[in-house]
């Protein structure tokens, strides 16, 4: 993501990526965190069917929040500098 173009346009646009990011980055939390339960066998046939619905949903509707915008997958990952990339390369 780069910022400070001056342009109003791209202001906005950056500003929608940094919002996806931060969704999408709260959106893989969930899943691991959703996936480890499932692993544990915390949760009931019908919770992991409706978190395995949830999930899907949730990931088809990112897909097209960044279609809409412009936005492609790499275009939500920040570099973090020696830390890496904010999100997992896939």
């Amino acid at each position: 993501m780069v910022v400070g173009s001056g342009d109003p346009e791209d202001a906005a646009r950056d500003l929608v990526a940094l919002v996806l990011t931060v969704v999408e980055l709260l959106r893989q939390l969930v899943e691991r965190q959703a996936l480890r339960r499932v692993d544990e066998g915390d949760l009931s046939d019908e919770r992991v069917e409706r978190i395995g619905t949830t999930l899907m949903l949730l990931d088809r509707r990112m897909t097209e929040l960044r279609d809409h915008f412009g936005l492609r997958p790499e275009d939500l990952n920040i570099d973090l500098g020696p830390l890496g990339t904010l999100l997992p390369v896939e």
